[in-house]
């Protein structure tokens, strides 16, 4: 059996990060894009496809794209919110510092 490595691809139309496994939709991290600020709304990955550490890199490819992209992250989706609090040396700066305190991001430690 051919198992392909996730792949994540930014769909605009939809507003959405999409991660597909063998061609198959695994999961979704939508998204408001307003001027140079990305505000991640809601992040689902479908029940088949839980416990494969697909939510972990389809927020880490999104939140790259948005740094490649030079945009300020506003993580509204908790989970978005809980990656970046577990990952702050890689990801924190992407929150604007005087929005950190609205997502519970201003504490220095932060590891769960």
């Amino acid at each position: 059996m051919d198992t392909t490595e996730p792949q994540v691809a930014d769909n605009p139309e939809a507003s959405r990060f999409e991660i597909t496994v063998d061609g198959s939709l695994a999961g979704f991290a939508d998204y408001r894009l307003h001027g140079p600020t990305i505000s991640f709304t809601h992040t689902e990955i479908d029940p088949a496809f839980e416990g494969r550490g697909l939510g972990s890199t389809l927020v880490r490819a999104a939140l790259d794209a948005a740094r490649d992209a030079g945009l300020s992250v506003l993580p509204f989706c908790p989970f978005v919110q809980r990656y970046i609090k577990r990952h702050p040396d890689e990801y924190l700066d992407l929150v604007p510092a005087d929005r950190r305190a609205r997502f519970s991001l201003d504490g220095g430690e932060g590891a769960e």
